[in-house]
C-alpha cells in the first residue's frame, strides 16, 4: 500500500504551505495564508492515513479547548473543519484540518456554525 505523505505532496505542488507555526514527529501545524479569522491554523499530517489524521483531529481540540478556557485570549469558541473532494470545497489536494478560532461578534449570527457551508441550511 502506498500512503501519500506531505513531503511527497510538497514535491508535486499540492501542498502550498510553508509558514509553519509548529513541527511535531506526526503534524505539522501552518499558519492559514487566507485566514477566516485572526489565528485560523491548518493541521496538517506527516502521513495521509485515517489514525494521523484523527491526531490532527486530537490536537485541533486540545488546541481549540485550551484557547477557549485560557485567560490570555480572547477566543471565546472555534471551529474545526476537514474538506475532503472538490464537492465538499477541497482546493487543496492533501487532508489538513482547520482550526479555526472565534470570538464573540466575529458575525453578525453564527448560527448554525459549520452548517453555513451551504448557506441555505445554516439556519433552522
Amino acid at each position: 500500500m502506498n500512503i501519500d505523505t506531505l513531503e511527497q505532496a510538497q514535491q508535486e505542488g499540492r501542498a502550498p504551505w510553508d509558514n509553519v507555526y509548529l513541527d511535531t514527529r506526526d503534524f505539522v501545524v501552518y499558519e492559514d495564508k487566507y485566514p477566516v479569522t485572526e489565528g485560523h491554523l491548518l493541521i496538517v499530517p506527516k502521513k495521509s492515513t485515517q489514525e494521523e489524521i484523527n491526531k490532527c483531529f486530537k490536537f485541533a481540540l486540545a488546541m481549540g479547548n485550551d484557547n477557549v478556557h485560557s485567560d490570555k485570549t480572547n477566543i471565546t469558541g472555534y471551529n474545526l473543519g476537514l474538506n475532503i473532494g472538490t464537492s465538499a470545497g477541497q482546493t487543496v489536494m492533501y487532508p489538513h484540518v482547520h482550526l479555526i478560532f472565534r470570538r464573540d461578534g466575529d458575525v453578525e449570527d453564527p448560527k448554525g456554525g459549520v452548517r453555513g457551508v451551504i448557506p441555505s441550511k445554516q439556519n433552522y
